[in-house]
């Protein structure tokens, strides 16, 4: 794919978020090494997190809003016997409760309801925006706030190893959701559940879609090597592709709709042209096939 001249190579670069970094952050420092101001990322972690944080540079900003959609991996550690404001271990402590007597039984018996679709009420302290005003902020400021439940689906929260610490559990846990899903609310609920509260202690996220660590360099590696997954090979990685012939790809070019075609999948997919040009993300709709996002 041609670059206009100046433009950084446009694509995905992978992180792995350090600790006490904001998303916005790695953005900063992303928009310092790519040379240029075009730089977005795809799911907000909070500082205390780490881990797979996506950044889109150039003209990949735009394949941001597909990625959010998308669903996510986590490890953490989640600490029974105190609850926090902040349901992390940043926040003001609200209550301790001895939890030492707690069996691994028991922590998985009030786990299973916390699985499959749920109706989760996101922390207090997140980013969602209250009359136009973000949520931790109004928390911050000393208001009190409530929020909606939303729909979520946990597809795997699971103990991964448990210790029994005095009065308080450490409970290592693995968490395949969809995005939206907030982990600091599953430990909030957890503790509830067992009538002894609970918060995040320990947060790292391993998947978002199909980019794993594996993909991800950290601050320091990139500061060395940049690192960028170019469209073509992105946009594989991310979507279902189809192969255009020639006339296709030349009214992919004008952002024309595709009749008499099969994308075989739903939802986005990547089209290429016969070179194996990343050209745009369609969408099937019934016979036809319709643009999503022209990139040529």
């Amino acid at each position: 794919m041609t670059t206009e001249p100046n433009e950084p190579v446009p694509g995905l670069v992978v992180v792995d978020k350090p600790g006490g970094w904001t998303s916005h952050d790695v953005v900063g420092r992303g928009r310092r090494l790519a040379s240029t101001r075009k730089v977005g990322h795809a799911g907000t972690l909070d500082p205390m997190a780490t881990g797979v944080l996506l950044l889109g540079i150039g003209r990949a900003t735009r394949l941001l809003g597909q990625l959010q959609l998308t669903d996510k991996e986590y490890v953490a550690t989640i600490r029974l016997g105190r609850s926090t404001v902040t349901d992390d271990a940043e926040g003001e402590v609200l209550a301790d409760t001895p939890a030492g007597h707690l069996t691994r039984d028991e922590v998985e018996a009030a786990m299973v309801p916390l699985r499959g679709l749920i109706a989760q009420v996101p922390s207090a302290v997140s980013a969602i925006k209250v009359d136009g005003q973000r949520s931790y902020a109004r928390v911050r400021a000393g208001e009190q706030v409530e929020l909606a439940a939303r729909e979520v689906t946990v597809d795997d929260f699971s103990i991964t190893a448990l210790r029994v610490e005095g009065d308080v559990v450490d409970v290592d846990v693995h968490v395949a959701c969809t995005s939206g899903t907030y982990v600091r609310a599953l430990a909030r609920d957890l503790g509830e559940a067992l009538g002894v509260g609970g918060h995040l202690t320990m947060l790292r996220r391993t998947r978002v879609g199909p980019f794993t660590l594996e993909h991800a360099a950290t601050i320091e590696e990139l500061t060395e090597q940049w690192q960028v997954i170019g469209l073509d090979d992105a946009t594989r990685i991310a979507f279902p592709s189809y192969a255009l012939s020639a006339d296709e790809a030349s009214d992919v070019r004008f952002g024309r709709t595709l009749t008499g075609i099969d994308l075989g999948a739903t939802g986005s997919v990547a089209v290429f042209d016969p070179e194996g040009q990343f050209l745009a993300l369609y969408e099937q709709r019934g016979g036809t096939a319709k643009p999503v996002a022209v990139f040529v």
